[in-house]
Protein backbone atom coordinates (compact mmCIF):
# COMPACT_ATOMS: atom_id res chain seq x y z
CA UNK A 1 0.00 0.00 0.00
CA UNK A 2 1.30 3.05 -0.95
CA UNK A 3 2.15 5.51 2.19
CA UNK A 4 0.71 8.52 0.84
CA UNK A 5 -2.89 6.24 1.02
CA UNK A 6 -2.52 7.09 5.06
CA UNK A 7 -2.61 10.89 4.46
CA UNK A 8 -5.45 10.35 2.67
CA UNK A 9 -6.97 8.30 6.02
CA UNK A 10 -6.45 10.89 8.13
CA UNK A 11 -8.19 13.29 5.60
CA UNK A 12 -11.37 11.26 6.36
CA UNK A 13 -10.92 11.17 10.10
CA UNK A 14 -10.68 14.37 10.07
CA UNK A 15 -13.81 15.38 7.92
CA UNK A 16 -15.49 12.94 10.26
CA UNK A 17 -14.36 14.34 13.72
CA UNK A 18 -15.22 17.98 12.48
CA UNK A 19 -19.15 16.23 11.83
CA UNK A 20 -19.55 14.36 15.06
CA UNK A 21 -17.66 17.23 17.52
CA UNK A 22 -20.95 19.62 16.39
CA UNK A 23 -22.77 17.37 18.76
CA UNK A 24 -20.13 17.53 21.79
CA UNK A 25 -21.82 17.44 24.76
CA UNK A 26 -25.61 17.55 23.88
CA UNK A 27 -26.31 14.16 24.67
CA UNK A 28 -27.44 12.76 21.55
CA UNK A 29 -25.23 9.78 21.13
CA UNK A 30 -27.56 8.86 17.72
CA UNK A 31 -26.65 11.94 16.22
CA UNK A 32 -23.18 11.84 16.73
CA UNK A 33 -23.07 8.32 15.27
CA UNK A 34 -25.30 9.59 12.62
CA UNK A 35 -23.20 12.69 11.51
CA UNK A 36 -20.02 10.84 11.85
CA UNK A 37 -20.94 8.05 9.56
CA UNK A 38 -22.62 10.47 7.14
CA UNK A 39 -19.48 12.43 6.81
CA UNK A 40 -17.56 9.61 6.79
CA UNK A 41 -19.18 7.68 3.89
CA UNK A 42 -18.99 10.87 1.91
CA UNK A 43 -15.24 11.46 2.24
CA UNK A 44 -14.44 8.03 0.97
CA UNK A 45 -15.67 8.71 -2.00
CA UNK A 46 -13.16 10.73 -3.11
CA UNK A 47 -10.19 7.85 -1.61
CA UNK A 48 -8.67 6.05 -4.68
CA UNK A 49 -9.16 2.86 -3.38
CA UNK A 50 -11.05 -0.11 -3.47
CA UNK A 51 -11.78 -0.91 0.03
CA UNK A 52 -14.30 -4.04 1.75
CA UNK A 53 -15.21 -3.23 5.31
CA UNK A 54 -14.40 -5.48 7.60
CA UNK A 55 -14.58 -4.11 10.30
CA UNK A 56 -17.22 -1.90 10.91
CA UNK A 57 -21.00 -1.18 12.27
CA UNK A 58 -23.74 -4.04 12.24
CA UNK A 59 -27.05 -2.24 12.74
CA UNK A 60 -28.52 -2.05 9.66
CA UNK A 61 -29.27 1.91 8.99
CA UNK A 62 -28.97 4.29 6.43
CA UNK A 63 -26.42 6.12 7.98
CA UNK A 64 -24.15 3.12 9.12
CA UNK A 65 -20.92 1.84 7.52
CA UNK A 66 -21.88 -1.72 7.31
CA UNK A 67 -19.40 -4.83 6.98
CA UNK A 68 -19.00 -5.88 3.79
CA UNK A 69 -19.94 -2.44 2.51
CA UNK A 70 -17.67 -1.46 -0.47
CA UNK A 71 -15.99 2.22 0.24
CA UNK A 72 -13.51 4.17 -2.03
CA UNK A 73 -13.89 5.31 -5.55
CA UNK A 74 -12.71 1.91 -6.93
CA UNK A 75 -10.17 2.93 -8.81
CA UNK A 76 -7.18 1.88 -6.75
CA UNK A 77 -5.88 -0.95 -4.52
CA UNK A 78 -8.05 -4.13 -2.99
CA UNK A 79 -8.01 -3.58 0.54
CA UNK A 80 -9.22 -4.35 3.89
CA UNK A 81 -11.16 -1.24 6.09
CA UNK A 82 -11.49 -0.82 9.58
CA UNK A 83 -13.08 2.00 10.84
CA UNK A 84 -15.08 3.22 13.43
CA UNK A 85 -16.60 7.02 12.92
CA UNK A 86 -16.84 7.89 16.63
CA UNK A 87 -15.02 5.37 18.90
CA UNK A 88 -16.90 6.58 21.98
CA UNK A 89 -20.47 8.13 20.81
CA UNK A 90 -21.57 8.61 24.29
CA UNK A 91 -18.37 10.01 25.42
CA UNK A 92 -19.24 13.00 22.97
CA UNK A 93 -22.55 13.23 23.93
CA UNK A 94 -21.43 13.90 27.28
CA UNK A 95 -18.57 15.38 26.73
CA UNK A 96 -15.94 13.27 27.95
CA UNK A 97 -12.80 12.28 27.06
CA UNK A 98 -10.93 10.05 24.44
CA UNK A 99 -13.55 10.09 21.62
CA UNK A 100 -11.59 9.10 18.05
CA UNK A 101 -12.47 8.83 14.51
CA UNK A 102 -10.75 6.01 13.03
CA UNK A 103 -9.68 4.56 10.78
CA UNK A 104 -7.05 1.23 9.47
CA UNK A 105 -6.64 -0.27 6.12
CA UNK A 106 -4.49 -3.88 5.57
CA UNK A 107 -4.02 -5.77 2.53
CA UNK A 108 -6.86 -7.97 1.89
CA UNK A 109 -7.39 -10.75 4.53
CA UNK A 110 -5.09 -8.81 6.98
CA UNK A 111 -7.90 -8.34 9.83
CA UNK A 112 -9.46 -10.90 11.67
CA UNK A 113 -13.13 -10.86 11.14
CA UNK A 114 -15.21 -11.33 14.63
CA UNK A 115 -17.79 -8.56 14.81
CA UNK A 116 -19.93 -8.62 17.38
CA UNK A 117 -18.46 -9.81 20.33
CA UNK A 118 -16.56 -9.16 23.30
CA UNK A 119 -12.80 -9.17 23.53
CA UNK A 120 -10.25 -9.74 26.55
CA UNK A 121 -7.43 -7.81 25.94
CA UNK A 122 -3.54 -6.78 27.24
CA UNK A 123 -1.76 -4.11 25.36
CA UNK A 124 1.38 -2.60 26.16
CA UNK A 125 3.67 -0.12 23.94
CA UNK A 126 7.15 -0.87 22.30
CA UNK A 127 8.84 -1.37 25.73
CA UNK A 128 7.02 -3.79 26.82
CA UNK A 129 6.53 -6.17 23.57
CA UNK A 130 7.37 -9.94 24.04
CA UNK A 131 7.01 -9.49 27.92
CA UNK A 132 2.68 -9.97 28.24
CA UNK A 133 0.79 -13.01 28.74
CA UNK A 134 -2.94 -13.40 28.83
CA UNK A 135 -2.73 -16.32 30.50
CA UNK A 136 -0.79 -14.82 33.22
CA UNK A 137 -1.82 -13.19 36.15
CA UNK A 138 -2.27 -9.45 36.32
CA UNK A 139 0.71 -8.93 38.83
CA UNK A 140 2.76 -11.01 36.91
CA UNK A 141 2.51 -9.09 33.28
CA UNK A 142 3.04 -6.15 35.63
CA UNK A 143 6.50 -7.28 37.03
CA UNK A 144 7.27 -8.19 33.58
CA UNK A 145 6.50 -4.76 32.59
CA UNK A 146 8.07 -2.78 35.06
CA UNK A 147 11.06 -4.93 34.94
CA UNK A 148 11.04 -4.76 31.03
CA UNK A 149 10.99 -0.23 31.66
CA UNK A 150 13.07 -0.32 34.28
CA UNK A 151 10.56 1.30 36.65
CA UNK A 152 8.87 -0.37 40.18
CA UNK A 153 5.67 -1.83 39.54
CA UNK A 154 3.94 1.33 41.57
CA UNK A 155 5.48 3.48 38.99
CA UNK A 156 2.73 2.05 36.26
CA UNK A 157 -0.83 3.12 35.14
CA UNK A 158 -3.31 0.42 33.99
CA UNK A 159 -6.28 1.24 31.86
CA UNK A 160 -9.66 -0.34 32.02
CA UNK A 161 -13.11 -0.01 31.41
CA UNK A 162 -15.26 0.65 34.97
CA UNK A 163 -17.50 -2.17 34.53
CA UNK A 164 -18.94 -4.75 37.37
CA UNK A 165 -17.21 -7.13 35.35
CA UNK A 166 -13.79 -5.68 35.76
CA UNK A 167 -14.08 -6.33 39.75
CA UNK A 168 -11.76 -9.25 40.36
CA UNK A 169 -9.10 -7.42 37.97
CA UNK A 170 -9.65 -4.13 39.88
CA UNK A 171 -8.25 -5.83 43.03
CA UNK A 172 -5.83 -7.78 41.00
CA UNK A 173 -3.75 -4.96 39.80
CA UNK A 174 -4.58 -2.75 43.30
CA UNK A 175 -3.21 -5.75 45.04
CA UNK A 176 0.21 -5.67 42.85
CA UNK A 177 0.63 -1.92 43.85
CA UNK A 178 0.37 -0.98 39.80
CA UNK A 179 -2.24 2.33 39.83
CA UNK A 180 -5.82 2.45 37.80
CA UNK A 181 -7.26 4.80 35.54
CA UNK A 182 -11.33 3.57 35.47
CA UNK A 183 -12.68 4.58 31.71
CA UNK A 184 -16.20 5.26 31.66
CA UNK A 185 -16.25 4.11 28.01
CA UNK A 186 -13.82 3.90 24.69
CA UNK A 187 -10.56 1.87 25.26
CA UNK A 188 -9.05 2.31 22.17
CA UNK A 189 -7.32 5.67 22.09
CA UNK A 190 -5.80 4.58 26.17
CA UNK A 191 -4.41 1.45 24.31
CA UNK A 192 -2.88 3.56 21.72
CA UNK A 193 -1.67 5.78 24.59
CA UNK A 194 0.67 3.00 25.51
CA UNK A 195 3.42 3.34 23.34
CA UNK A 196 3.14 7.32 23.88
CA UNK A 197 5.75 7.71 26.88
CA UNK A 198 4.11 10.78 28.19
CA UNK A 199 0.77 9.33 28.15
CA UNK A 200 0.87 8.00 31.97
CA UNK A 201 -0.65 4.70 30.81
CA UNK A 202 1.38 1.86 30.51
CA UNK A 203 -0.93 -0.72 30.13
CA UNK A 204 -4.41 -1.44 28.80
CA UNK A 205 -6.55 -4.74 30.37
CA UNK A 206 -10.04 -5.64 30.63
CA UNK A 207 -12.79 -7.16 28.31
CA UNK A 208 -14.34 -4.91 25.67
CA UNK A 209 -15.92 -4.38 21.68
CA UNK A 210 -14.28 -7.08 19.79
CA UNK A 211 -14.55 -4.46 16.96
CA UNK A 212 -12.21 -2.20 19.41
CA UNK A 213 -10.00 -4.68 19.99
CA UNK A 214 -9.37 -5.53 15.91
CA UNK A 215 -8.32 -1.32 15.62
CA UNK A 216 -6.25 -1.60 18.32
CA UNK A 217 -4.51 -4.69 17.47
CA UNK A 218 -4.02 -2.58 13.76
CA UNK A 219 -2.51 0.71 15.36
CA UNK A 220 -0.10 -1.26 18.33
CA UNK A 221 1.19 -3.14 14.93
CA UNK A 222 2.14 0.30 13.63
CA UNK A 223 3.83 1.70 17.16
CA UNK A 224 5.84 -1.60 17.72
CA UNK A 225 4.09 -2.15 20.97
CA UNK A 226 2.45 -5.80 21.94
CA UNK A 227 -1.23 -6.93 22.35
CA UNK A 228 -2.34 -10.37 23.24
CA UNK A 229 -6.64 -11.20 23.10
CA UNK A 230 -9.06 -13.69 23.02
CA UNK A 231 -12.50 -14.06 22.23
CA UNK A 232 -15.61 -13.88 24.81
CA UNK A 233 -19.02 -13.85 23.06
CA UNK A 234 -21.90 -14.37 25.21
CA UNK A 235 -24.38 -16.22 23.78
CA UNK A 236 -24.79 -19.09 21.41
CA UNK A 237 -25.77 -16.97 18.55
CA UNK A 238 -22.48 -15.10 19.21
CA UNK A 239 -20.59 -18.36 19.20
CA UNK A 240 -22.81 -19.31 16.09
CA UNK A 241 -21.66 -16.68 13.71
CA UNK A 242 -18.28 -16.85 14.78
CA UNK A 243 -18.07 -20.15 13.60
CA UNK A 244 -19.64 -19.44 10.61
CA UNK A 245 -16.31 -17.15 9.81
CA UNK A 246 -14.39 -19.75 10.07
CA UNK A 247 -13.16 -19.62 13.86
CA UNK A 248 -13.40 -22.72 15.81
CA UNK A 249 -11.57 -22.33 18.37
CA UNK A 250 -13.18 -19.40 19.43
CA UNK A 251 -10.80 -19.96 23.13
CA UNK A 252 -7.39 -19.27 21.58
CA UNK A 253 -5.23 -17.08 22.57
CA UNK A 254 -4.67 -14.44 19.75
CA UNK A 255 -1.11 -12.88 18.93
CA UNK A 256 -1.18 -9.07 17.29
CA UNK A 257 -0.23 -10.63 14.15
CA UNK A 258 -3.06 -12.80 14.18
CA UNK A 259 -5.39 -9.94 14.13
CA UNK A 260 -3.69 -7.63 11.68
CA UNK A 261 -1.37 -9.35 9.54
CA UNK A 262 0.67 -7.92 6.38
CA UNK A 263 1.06 -3.91 5.90
CA UNK A 264 -1.41 -2.00 7.79
CA UNK A 265 -2.35 1.90 8.04
CA UNK A 266 -4.10 3.54 10.83
CA UNK A 267 -5.35 7.12 11.58
CA UNK A 268 -7.33 8.09 14.02
CA UNK A 269 -8.53 12.15 15.06
CA UNK A 270 -9.68 13.25 18.07
CA UNK A 271 -13.43 14.36 18.63
CA UNK A 272 -12.85 15.38 22.69
CA UNK A 273 -9.76 15.40 23.93
CA UNK A 274 -7.94 12.54 25.32
CA UNK A 275 -5.01 10.56 26.04
CA UNK A 276 -3.75 10.32 22.47
CA UNK A 277 -4.36 13.02 20.55
CA UNK A 278 -6.94 16.65 21.50
CA UNK A 279 -10.22 16.92 20.31
CA UNK A 280 -11.74 19.39 17.48
CA UNK A 281 -11.65 23.35 18.55
CA UNK A 282 -13.67 25.42 16.86
CA UNK A 283 -13.62 29.15 15.87
CA UNK A 284 -15.16 31.94 14.14
CA UNK A 285 -15.07 30.74 10.37
CA UNK A 286 -13.16 27.19 11.26
CA UNK A 287 -11.93 24.65 13.49
CA UNK A 288 -8.65 22.99 14.66
CA UNK A 289 -8.13 19.32 14.62
CA UNK A 290 -5.35 16.90 15.97
CA UNK A 291 -4.97 13.32 14.01
CA UNK A 292 -2.30 10.82 14.47
CA UNK A 293 -1.31 8.24 11.35
CA UNK A 294 1.05 6.04 11.31
CA UNK A 295 2.09 2.89 9.23
CA UNK A 296 3.26 -1.02 10.59
CA UNK A 297 6.43 -0.53 7.91
CA UNK A 298 8.02 1.98 9.63
CA UNK A 299 6.39 2.53 13.09
CA UNK A 300 6.93 6.23 12.38
CA UNK A 301 3.85 7.94 14.47
CA UNK A 302 2.86 11.18 13.14
CA UNK A 303 1.12 13.68 14.87
CA UNK A 304 -0.60 16.07 12.76
CA UNK A 305 -2.76 19.38 13.70
CA UNK A 306 -4.72 21.15 10.78
CA UNK A 307 -6.36 24.04 10.50
CA UNK A 308 -9.40 23.95 8.51
CA UNK A 309 -11.30 27.01 6.79
CA UNK A 310 -14.54 26.71 6.96
CA UNK A 311 -15.11 29.51 4.05
CA UNK A 312 -13.14 28.32 1.63
CA UNK A 313 -13.84 24.51 1.98
CA UNK A 314 -16.95 23.98 3.85
CA UNK A 315 -17.65 20.80 6.34
CA UNK A 316 -18.73 17.46 5.28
Amino acid sequence: MDRNLALEAVRITEATALASARLMGRGDVSGCDANAARAMKNAFDSIGIHGVIVVGDTANDATTLLEDDVVGNGTGPEIDVGLDPVEGAAICATGGLNALSIIAFAQRGGFLRCPGTWMEKIVVGPEGAGCIDLDRSPSDNLRALAEAKGVYVADLTVAMLDRPRHEDLVRDVRKSGARIRLLSDGDVAPAIATAKPDSGIDMLLGTGGSSQGILTAAAIRCTGGDMQARLRPRTDDEVRRLRDLGIEDIGKKLTLEEMAAGSVMFAATGVTNGDLVRGVRFFKGGATTNSVVMRSRTHTLRFIEALHRFDLKPEY
